[in-house]
């Protein structure tokens, strides 16, 4: 029996039959995953996603086995996701947390970092006091590459508003010694979350938000050349953004009032 599955499921209120019709299934395919089988992943993201629980908490086996497949064939891939919002919190914290030397994000908005850790920016602030030297480069908001991605996934100016609504929460960071914020306007493939020898890697797929898409941990390892090759991507990008100013922000504000 999946107990997990059986406990979230009475702690929502929801019936068997309803969160067949949400996964567009029988009854009776629920009754199975209550019994114990595996759902076809987008049956666990969906019921995931419905329930309001990591996907890994109601299925640890299945992200135990991939983990273990992706490590038998590379090394350097420790972890596998089936989508960025399946990651548990105690991950991010725990890598922000024993970082010593380099931050490095990649993102276009990141919002989910300060909603999960409204700290973030203290904690951030801190590990550079520490010595890490902390890198954050956001889409720009006003830029040709928002606007693209906020088409592509059928959100338009949304986009653009996350972006703002996020850098609010970095703005102790722009002077603060060690740390830089800078706007890109490039395609962003993949979001990176680089925290010393360990990097997050978020592919983007075509019209799916980031938290949708699959995310895998890599070691930087030397018998790999994959740390480095998205490393040398993330620094491709750093180096034509930006530096961010606040003051940007003011205008749009203004507008708003």
């Amino acid at each position: 029996m999946n107990e997990r599955l059986r406990s979230a499921l009475a702690q929502s209120g929801l019936s068997v039959e309803a969160l067949a019709e949400f996964c567009a299934v029988d009854p009776k395919t629920v009754g199975r995953w209550l019994a114990g089988r595996l759902p076809h992943r987008r049956h666990r993201f969906a019921t995931a996603q419905r329930l309001g629980v990591d996907e890994t908490y109601l299925w640890p086996e299945d992200r135990q086995r991939t983990s273990q497949a992706a490590s038998n064939t590379r090394p350097d891939i420790t972890d596998i996701y089936p989508n960025r919002a399946s990651v548990p919190r105690d991950v991010w914290l725990t890598l922000l947390l024993g970082a010593v030397k380099h931050i490095d994000i990649l993102v276009f908005s990141g919002t989910f970092l300060a909603q999960t850790n409204p700290h973030i920016a203290r904690m951030l602030r801190e590990r550079a006091e520490a010595g890490a030297k902390v890198r954050l480069c956001f889409g720009d908001p006003g830029g040709q590459a928002v606007a693209v991605r906020g088409w592509e996934e059928g959100i338009g100016d949304t986009l653009a508003a996350k972006i703002r609504a996020s850098l609010t929460y970095y703005r102790s960071l722009v002077d603060a010694p060690g740390c830089e914020v800078r706007l890109h306007d490039v395609a962003v493939y993949s979001s990176l979350f680089r925290y010393d020898n360990q990097l997050l890697v978020n592919p983007h797929l075509w019209g799916q938000p980031a938290s949708a898409n699959p995310l895998f941990r890599l070691s930087r390892t030397p018998d790999s050349d994959f740390f480095e090759r998205y490393m040398e991507s993330f620094e491709a990008v750093w180096n034509i953004a930006r530096p961010w100013a606040p003051e940007e922000q003011e205008p749009h504000r203004r507008g708003q009032d």
